[in-house]
C-alpha cells in the first residue's frame, strides 16, 4: 500500500469523524490518504470509548483504505494492522503482542487500538474504509493511571520521548505490507504470525458487551479472522465482533 504525506492539525475532535465528514460532503481522496492529529479532544474507540490525547502525547490518526475486498473478508483488516503496529514497536525495541480484534500490548496493558468506519460515500474503485488509530506515544505514568483499564506508551516502556512525525512514518512503513498481504490473500496470509502474536491462545476468555458475554475456550479463528470459541459442551461458536478478557 502506498501511502500518501500526512496532512497534519494541530487539533481535531476526531480524526475519523474529521475524514468522514469531508468524504460525506464530496471531498475526494485517494487510497493511502492520511489525516493526523496533533491534539484530538473526542476521539473515538470501539464502543463509544474515549480516546483523548493532548497536545504532542500521543499519535492520533486515521487513514482512508479503498478496496474491492469482499466484506468477509474486512474482519482480519485490524488483524492485519496490528500486526504492522506490532512491528513498528519492534524497531523501538519494545516487543508487543496483539489482542483480537485490533488491540496491541505490552504485558498485558494496551498501547494501542483502532477503529474501522465504512464510509456511505460511494467509490467507483471499491469500498472506502475510514482506519483511526490510536497509539500510545508519551503519556506519562500520571495520565496512564487516571485511564480505566491498564494501559502504557513508548514512553513509559523505554522512558524516552518521541517525535510523533517520525513514529508515524514508522507506523505506515510497517503496516504498509501487512495490508498488502491482507489485500491480495486475507487472513491466510498472516494466520501463523497472528496466532503467535495473540494472547490468550487456548485460554479460558470471556467475549462479548454488556449483557451478551459468552466464556470459553480461544480455540483459534476462522477463515477470516472470526474468533473460535470452544464452550463448555464442546461446541465452538464463531465471534465477529465483542471485546476479550481472560477469566
Amino acid at each position: 500500500m502506498n501511502f500518501l504525506p500526512p496532512e497534519w492539525h494541530d487539533q481535531l475532535a476526531s480524526t475519523n469523524t474529521h475524514l468522514l465528514q469531508r468524504l460525506s460532503k464530496g471531498e475526494r481522496f485517494s487510497s493511502g490518504f492520511v489525516l493526523a492529529a496533533r491534539e484530538q479532544t473526542a476521539g473515538r474507540g470501539r464502543y463509544q470509548r474515549q480516546w483523548i490525547a493532548r497536545a504532542n502525547e500521543n499519535l492520533t490518526f486515521s487513514f482512508l483504505l479503498i478496496t474491492r475486498a469482499a466484506f468477509s473478508q474486512l474482519t482480519s483488516l485490524p488483524i492485519a494492522i496490528a500486526l504492522g503496529v506490532s512491528d513498528a514497536l519492534k524497531t523501538y525495541g519494545i516487543s508487543a503482542q496483539t489482542k483480537w480484534p485490533n488491540d496491541v500490548l505490552i504485558d498485558g496493558a494496551k498501547i494501542c487500538g483502532m477503529l474501522l468506519e465504512r464510509s456511505d460515500q460511494k467509490q467507483s474503485d471499491g469500498t472506502a474504509i475510514v482506519i483511526g488509530i490510536g497509539l500510545n506515544v508519551n503519556m506519562d505514568a500520571t495520565t496512564a493511571v487516571l485511564i480505566d483499564r491498564p494501559v502504557t506508551s513508548m514512553c513509559l516502556e523505554t522512558g524516552r520521548e518521541y517525535d510523533l512525525e517520525q513514529v508515524l512514518a514508522q507506523v505506515l512503513s510497517s503496516a504498509a505490507p501487512w495490508i498488502d498481504r491482507w489485500e491480495g490473500e486475507g487472513f491466510a496470509a498472516f494466520r501463523t504470525a497472528w496466532e503467535h502474536r495473540c494472547v490468550y491462545m487456548g485460554e479460558e476468555i470471556s467475549v462479548g458487551e454488556g449483557d451478551d458475554v459468552k466464556t470459553g475456550v480461544l480455540a483459534g479463528f476462522g477463515d477470516c479472522g472470526q474468533l473460535l470459541l470452544r464452550g463448555s459442551d464442546g461446541r465452538v461458536s464463531e465471534i465477529w465482533a465483542g471485546d476479550v478478557a481472560a477469566i
